[in-house]
């Protein structure tokens, strides 16, 4: 596995130096081009913001030309059954495998965080299915708490334990649409419920006829929230988000 990640990059629309930072972190089989296209339409309100999206380590198991952050069989039994709940329980339990890169991505948020200038509240995670996965692994487990982390069609891995386990609290945003037939909708709400038990400032938002994808209205919701974070408000904010 390579021990230096990199991606591609889009620099803040103001100024010389970003005083943000929002790392992105792809899906299962793509790699960094597919989430820097969100970087052009965040920058528009965020526009002190500079953006990057690291390739994930590993070359997919499933398509040759991506990359994955960890193997998931998508041959197993939980998903051929299609039972949602089934998936679910089986997505919470990839955490070992997320602990496994995890080390790489710290490595490179710090590397981020030292080449700007910046500190860890002024940088943001976003994730993309099992970007979302990684992000929300990697970002409670901190030194220092992040600005905020947004999950688009992901889950939560480690669910039972993440109560233990969180050594920075962040505010949390997770997108999903209700179509999606690879990570079920009813991921989102499992992870709503451990990241609320767990005291963290978490909101939520579903887009309405959105498969396995990033909707029009999830990009602005997320917007909402970075800018909110951003400015040091810890809530989870517009459309259908709702803190808990």
């Amino acid at each position: 596995m390579a021990s230096i990640l990199d991606g591609p990059r889009h620099p803040q629309a103001r100024g010389e130096k970003p005083k943000q930072l929002v790392v992105l972190l792809h899906g299962y089989g793509a790699d960094g081009q597919d989430l820097i296209g969100l970087a052009p339409y965040l920058a528009r309100t965020l526009p002190d913001a500079a953006f990057v999206a690291p390739h994930a380590p590993e070359p997919c198991d499933m398509s040759p030309m991506g990359r994955q952050w960890f193997a998931i069989n998508l041959d197993d039994p939980a998903r051929a059954s299609g039972d949602p709940e089934q998936m679910v329980q089986r997505y919470g339990a990839m955490g070992a495998r997320a602990d496994e890169v995890a080390p790489m991505v710290h490595e490179f948020l710090d590397r981020e965080r030292d080449r700007h200038g910046l500190s860890d509240q002024d940088i943001a995670l976003i994730g993309f299915s099992q970007g979302t996965m990684l992000a929300l692994h990697v970002g409670l487990r901190r030194a220092a708490p992040l600005a905020g982390i947004v999950g688009f069609s992901g889950a939560l891995l480690g669910g039972e334990t993440l109560a233990q386990e969180i050594t920075s609290p962040t505010p949390v945003q997770l997108i999903h649409g209700d179509q999606d037939e690879m990570v079920p909708a009813l991921a989102m709400f499992h992870a709503l419920g451990a990241l609320g038990r767990a005291g963290l400032p978490v909101g939520f938002h579903v887009s309405n006829g959105t498969g396995h994808g990033i909707a029009p209205d999830g990009i602005e919701v997320a917007t909402s929230f970075l800018t909110s974070v951003f400015s040091g408000r810890l809530k989870a904010v517009a459309g259908m988000s709702m803190p808990l």
